[in-house]
């Protein structure tokens, strides 16, 4: 399975296996690493299932973060994960320098979390990734600041050290986010955008120690390419 993310080189590749009792198995591997708990990766499974006629749901996932539930919606998903909020912490040395940010705030969960002021400086980012790899092994890092319009809060996500120079779109990270601006903002759904390349939205919403993550995938390539 390593071997193949490896080979994929997307920032997660998913594994899924059919159980005996109706649920499935669901790992995750990075090109370097075997994740603990990715929503893009998740959600894209479901989607698959769904393409594959599945007709039971919210779908069952046993995975190494436990067992995620997602139920769909036509051509949406929601996924129910852990909450990861955020904790006081000192800021490592050279992370904000890597990131090209002189002043933020830096709290760290599983990941480090980074804010900023406005959402043009998370926009306008241009980490020094390989300064940012030398950071704590295994630990990306989120940038995060208040939305503008209907977003309530945008954000970014660079882990180089696990083989992803910046995701384009990113589940998992909202464990984070969403009841640090949850508590901030004082409301418990929020609507977040990912401002890479490619983009993302999604809407989270904090039920207790757990977060619903909704939002769309979209099949790119579809086919069989024989060698």
């Amino acid at each position: 399975m390593q071997k193949i993310a490896i080979e994929n080189r997307h920032s997660n590749t998913a594994f899924v296996v059919a159980r005996d009792d109706g649920d499935f198995d669901l790992r995750w591997f990075t090109p370097k690493i075997e994740d603990d708990l990715c929503g893009h990766a998740t959600l894209a499974s479901a989607h698959v299932l769904a393409l594959r006629k599945h007709s039971v749901w919210p779908v069952r996932f046993h995975t190494r973060s436990g067992v995620l539930t997602v139920a769909r919606d036509g051509d949406s998903f929601e996924m129910d994960f852990p909450a990861r909020p955020p904790q006081p912490c000192e800021t490592p040395v050279g992370l904000l320098p890597a990131l090209g940010l002189k002043n933020a705030l830096v709290m760290k969960s599983r990941d480090y979390l980074v804010v900023a002021d406005r959402a043009e400086l998370v926009r306008a980012l241009s980490p020094d990734v390989d300064a940012l790899s030398k950071q704590d092994a295994g630990v990306g890092t989120i940038v995060t600041a208040p939305g503008e319009g209907d977003v309530d809060y945008v954000c970014r996500f660079f882990a180089p050290s696990i083989g992803i120079d910046e995701d384009p779109a990113t589940g998992s990270i909202h464990c984070t986010l969403a009841p640090y601006w949850a508590g901030r903002l004082g409301k418990d759904t929020l609507r977040a955008q990912q401002l890479s390349m490619r983009g993302g939205t999604m809407q989270c919403t904090v039920v207790g120690d757990r977060v619903k993550i909704a939002g769309r995938a979209r099949l790119y390539l579809h086919g069989t390419i024989e060698i």
